[in-house]
């Protein structure tokens, strides 16, 4: 006998959050309204899945969104100045989209299996500048700093991470450094692109 996977509503977007990272959203749309509010009907909030825009997918097709997503869950709400819906979330896990079925209000639901975690991973003395650019990123921009233990810093595969948060790469290369099993995928991208950065400033 065969089971079913897990099901979740689909929120595509530009912005990223990957687990252990939380995001601030505004909710407008009817269906993200819905979403919400269906997310946290009882005494806890079930968890939604927050997806990468794939630029060149179809949505007809369903494919403008990539299939690894992060599975997030609310954690505060707020009515905005304008009168909009405000969101936290803070991600969870990493999952994979195995099928896509359209809601009659055009809400998206897939069927997701996860994705297994980054093992813990200290921070090399050597890999230590990369930790402390994000957070000279993070003392730039407060807006986009979040609240961590101080163990989180020391932690390779946690900055990392927060780096693919940040950085404005294309989803695709994202996509495929989150399928690694490992962080050292990222963070070999990450030391390769700082060296490069070092290099265009000197």
């Amino acid at each position: 006998m065969t089971h079913a996977q897990p099901t979740i509503p689909l929120f595509p977007l530009s912005g990223h959050v990957l687990p252990g990272g939380t995001m601030r959203l505004r909710i407008f749309e009817p269906r993200y309204v819905r979403m919400v509010k269906e997310a946290c009907n009882g005494t806890s909030c079930s968890p939604i899945g927050l997806c990468m825009l794939n630029e060149d997918g179809d949505v007809a097709s369903n494919n403008h969104i990539h299939p690894i997503g992060t599975k997030v869950t609310i954690v505060d709400f707020e009515q905005l100045p304008d009168g909009l819906l405000g969101i936290t979330v803070a991600g969870n896990e990493l999952f994979r989209i195995v099928d896509i079925q359209v809601q009659d209000d055009g809400l998206r639901v897939g069927e997701i299996e996860p994705i297994g975690a980054w093992s813990a991973l200290p921070l090399s003395a050597n890999d230590k500048h990369i930790a402390d650019q994000l957070n000279a990123v993070y003392q730039a921009y407060p807006e986009l700093a979040i609240e961590a233990d101080p163990e989180l810093w020391q932690r390779a595969d946690w900055v990392a991470l927060r780096w693919l948060e940040l950085l404005p790469i294309a989803a695709t290369a994202k996509q495929e450094l989150l399928q690694a099993p490992t962080a050292d995928a990222a963070l070999e991208f990450l030391r390769d692109l700082m060296d490069a950065s070092q290099e265009y400033d000197s």
